[in-house]
């Protein structure tokens, strides 16, 4: 008699954000689960997810402030009785979601067919699926223990943000990285990449080059129109990594975006961070992540809209500034930077979720 397999869905569409978490809590549970994921097409979702978790996508678009939106959410909204299908095609006894657009139709869909959902909220924050539908949930995991505030009548878990199992492992310094004793500074923009952190980055590159910093520039798979030529062998400029974790473990200071992720990312390396948080994220939620560093001394939060070339040197300066201490560095404002973030809670989610996610077995 063969035995009884346990299909969970997981929908996570999008950005990093939303797939980077899902990604890291199946790989913990692949062993006990057929996996089924749920997207969207044109998205990052068929880039990042293997083809083994059998990806399902829905014609979906997110919702712009024009005169088309009212549509958008009707479409959003229709499309669970796709999802319907989908979950009695594949038999589903679970849903993981981690918000965005995908999951509000998904969460309804599995409460009409009495599927149980664990919904992860990434953000301090919480995002409008969270806020909204997060009831419906049996469980809202969270990435940040304030979040409960926020959800007074949800089933909640403080778990904290799964990373990808490299963050958690030692990683030597890719051999591509240029080598020398100036600082190492990682510049990125998240899974999309930032054109305006590149525009303000591109402006002090000169002025880097000469301070002898040693530069990896992640500009983003849409930023191609944003390459420059430049003859250093202290810049290196990609669209796109997957050593994240290795660049960051090693380096001295990581200039981003503040998405959850990221923010976890850098408790967990505890590496010092200029942050430059997206202005139209939803809820301001970038800013108010990036304030979880900056409130403790552990990042400098600046507002792109009021960064002057001159600020920007001023501070890398200021932050980089040493002293050579038995012929090494010592960095007093960076060291500084890095005892402060190690007040911050770590802790291996991947673990607690799986936990979490495995209890189910017993229900079914």
């Amino acid at each position: 008699m063969s035995k009884k397999r346990n299909n969970l869905l997981i929908a996570a569409s999008g950005t990093g954000g939303h797939i980077f978490p899902a990604l890291a809590v199946s790989k913990k549970v692949e062993k006990d689960w057929d996996i089924h994921w749920l997207g969207v097409t044109k998205r990052l979702d068929s880039e990042f997810v293997p083809r083994k978790y059998n990806l399902l996508t829905l014609n979906l678009e997110t919702p712009k402030k024009n005169i088309f939106r009212v549509f958008q959410y009707l479409k959003i909204l229709f499309s669970i009785f796709n999802i319907i299908k989908i979950l009695k095609e594949k038999k589903i006894n679970l849903v993981f979601t981690t918000g965005g657009y995908i999951s509000a139709p998904t969460i309804l869909a599995a409460k009409l067919l009495k599927i149980p959902v664990i919904l992860h909220e990434s953000n301090l924050i919480p995002g409008t699926v969270t806020k909204y539908f997060g009831f419906l949930c049996e469980y809202v995991l969270l990435g940040f223990k304030d979040t409960n505030f926020y959800l007074k009548n949800c089933r909640t878990i403080f778990t904290g943000t799964p990373l990808r199992e490299q963050f958690y492992e030692i990683n030597p310094l890719p051999k591509w990285v240029p080598r020398g004793k100036g600082p190492l500074l990682i510049v990125m923009g998240g899974s999309q990449g930032a054109k305006k952190i590149n525009e303000i980055f591109y402006e002090s590159i000169d002025f880097l080059i000469k301070q002898n910093f040693r530069i990896v520039h992640i500009i983003g798979e849409n930023n191609s129109n944003n390459l420059i030529k430049l003859k250093s062998n202290n810049y290196v400029q990609k669209k796109f990594t997957n050593q994240i974790a290795s660049l960051m473990q090693n380096c001295e200071l990581v200039i981003s975006r503040s998405g959850a992720g990221t923010i976890n990312e850098l408790i967990q390396t505890g590496k010092p961070s200029i942050l430059i948080p997206y202005p139209n994220s939803k809820n301001n939620h970038q800013e108010k992540n990036a304030m979880i560093l900056s409130s403790i001394g552990g990042a400098i939060l600046m507002n792109q809209n009021q960064i002057s070339k001159l600020f920007f040197e001023e501070t890398l300066k200021r932050i980089l500034k040493f002293k050579l201490k038995k012929g090494k560095p010592k960095y007093e404002i960076l060291d500084l930077m890095k005892e402060n973030i190690k007040n911050l809670d770590t802790l291996k989610s991947t673990n607690e979720i799986k936990k979490l996610i495995n209890y189910f077995l017993k229900e079914f």
